[in-house]
């Protein structure tokens, strides 16, 4: 159940990163869960393991975490498109 959670957890996030960055409508659900998951793993390793936690995460951190990897990522792979 603790990976359901996380994998919904990781989605959102993706989807607040992908809606920060203006990525949101191009990229699907298994790119939110992955912006969400590996942006959350680069947000705690550089910013800190603070604020609020849900499902072993800590929100703030994820989110900024989400949104640099999403703009990098599509600064590489979204010229183009938009």
């Amino acid at each position: 159940m603790h990976l359901l959670w996380t994998l919904i957890v990781g989605a959102v996030i993706g989807m607040i990163a992908g809606a920060i960055t203006n990525k949101g409508n191009s990229m699907g659900w298994i790119a939110n869960i992955a912006a969400g998951l590996v942006g959350s793993y680069i947000g705690e390793k550089l910013l800190g393991d603070w604020g609020l936690h849900v499902a072993g995460m800590a929100v703030f951190p994820s989110i900024i975490g989400a949104v640099i990897l999403v703009a990098i990522v599509s600064f590489f792979f979204g010229r183009g498109r938009d």
